[in-house]
C-alpha cells in the first residue's frame, strides 16, 4: 500500500505537469520556456512511473485513473507538436542544432583536444621510430607510400559506390564514437584518440616519403566537413558521459536522459556534413583538379561551417 507521505510528496509535480498541459493547449507548445519543456519532458518520464507504481495498489484506482489521463494527455501534447511541424528538420539544421553546438561547446574542444593531442603523438612516435608506422598503417598502405603513390586513386573509377562507402564507414564511425559514451566516456575517448593517432601517422608516414601536398591536397577538401563532424560525434558521446558522471542536482537517470537528448541533437547534426564530405571525397578529392582549387575549396567549406556553427546563439545572449 502506497504511503500518504509518498502521495503528498508527488501530488505537486502531478499538479506542475498539469499546469504545463493547460499552459499548452491554451497558448500553444511553442509558447513554453525552455525550462518549461525540459520539465516536460522529465515530469512526464517521472508520471510514468508514479503510475506503474500506484497500479500496485489496488486501494489507490483513483489515483491511477487520473494519472493515466493525465499521461495521455501528455503525450499527445509532446508526440502531437511534433507531427505537425513539417519544416521541423529545416528548423532543426538552421536553428537549433547550431544553438545545441554552441551550448555543448565544452565536450566538442575536449575530444578535439584529445583528436589532436594523438595525433601529434602519432606523428612524433612515426617520426622517431619509422617502423611504427607499420604497426599502424599495415604493410600494403606503407608499401604504396613507399613507392610514392596515392591509395585513393582507385576511387575515382568507382565514384558512386566508394561515395556510398565512404559515407556509410563516417556515419558508422560518428554514432559509434557517440555511442560509448555511455561506457563514462572511456570509449569515445579511446575512438577519438584512435582517429587523431592515425591520421598523425599517416601525415608523417607522407612527410617522411615527400608526399605531404599530394595528402593534404586530398584530405583538405572534404577533410574541414568530416574532421569536424567526427569531433562533434565526439562531444556528443562526452556529453552523455558528462550526464551519466556528473548528474548534479537531478537524479542520475534523469540527468542522463537530458543529456542523452542533447547529445543525440549533436550526433544528429553531423548527418548532411558527413554526407556532403563523402559526396566531396569520391568526386573531387581524387581528381586531378589543381591543388590552389582544392585548397581554396577546402577554405571556403570552413569559412561557411564555423559561420553556421557560430551563427546562432540562444535568446538573451549577444
Amino acid at each position: 500500500m502506497l504511503s500518504t507521505t509518498w502521495l503528498e510528496k508527488r501530488k505537486p509535480h502531478w499538479a506542475r505537469l498539469e499546469q504545463l498541459l493547460e499552459s499548452a493547449a491554451r497558448d500553444g507548445l511553442g509558447t513554453l520556456s525552455r525550462e518549461d519543456l525540459r520539465d516536460l519532458g522529465l515530469l512526464y518520464r517521472q508520471m510514468a512511473a508514479d503510475l506503474a507504481a500506484i497500479r500496485e495498489d489496488p486501494t489507490s484506482v483513483h489515483f491511477a485513473r487520473y494519472l493515466n489521463q493525465l499521461l495521455t494527455r501528455a503525450h499527445n501534447t509532446i508526440y502531437a507538436a511534433e507531427r505537425s511541424r513539417p519544416w521541423a528538420a529545416l528548423g532543426f539544421f538552421s536553428h537549433t542544432f547550431p544553438m545545441v553546438f554552441c551550448r555543448n561547446l565544452g565536450c566538442c574542444l575536449l575530444a578535439c583536444a584529445v583528436f589532436v593531442g594523438a595525433g601529434l603523438v602519432g606523428a612524433v612516435l612515426c617520426y622517431q621510430d619509422p617502423d611504427f608506422k607499420m604497426k599502424i598503417l599495415g604493410p600494403q598502405m606503407v608499401d604504396t607510400i613507399e613507392r610514392h603513390q596515392m591509395w585513393t586513386h582507385s576511387i575515382l573509377t568507382i565514384k558512386p559506390v566508394a561515395s556510398s562507402a565512404i559515407m556509410t564507414n563516417n556515419l558508422s564511425v560518428s554514432f559509434t564514437t557517440f555511442a560509448l559514451g555511455i561506457t563514462a566516456g572511456l570509449g569515445t575517448l579511446y575512438m577519438m584518440a584512435l582517429n587523431g593517432l592515425m591520421l598523425g601517422v599517416v601525415g608523417m608516414a607522407c612527410w617522411l616519403a615527400g608526399m605531404s601536398l599530394a595528402l593534404w591536397s586530398f584530405v583538405a577538401p572534404h577533410g574541414v566537413l568530416e574532421l569536424p563532424a567526427v569531433v562533434i560525434a565526439g562531444g556528443a558521446g562526452l556529453r552523455v558521459a558528462q550526464g551519466l558522471l556528473f548528474p548534479g542536482l537531478l537524479p542520475r537517470r534523469d540527468s542522463l536522459a537530458a543529456s542523452g537528448a542533447e547529445a543525440v541533437k549533436l550526433v544528429l547534426g553531423c548527418v548532411p556534413l558527413l554526407v556532403v564530405a563523402g559526396i566531396i571525397e569520391a568526386f573531387v578529392s581524387p581528381t586531378g583538379l589543381a591543388v590552389p582549387l582544392k585548397f581554396a575549396m577546402a577554405a571556403a567549406l570552413f569559412v561557411l561551417l564555423v559561420g553556421y556553427l557560430a551563427g546562432r546563439r540562444e535568446p538573451g545572449q549577444t
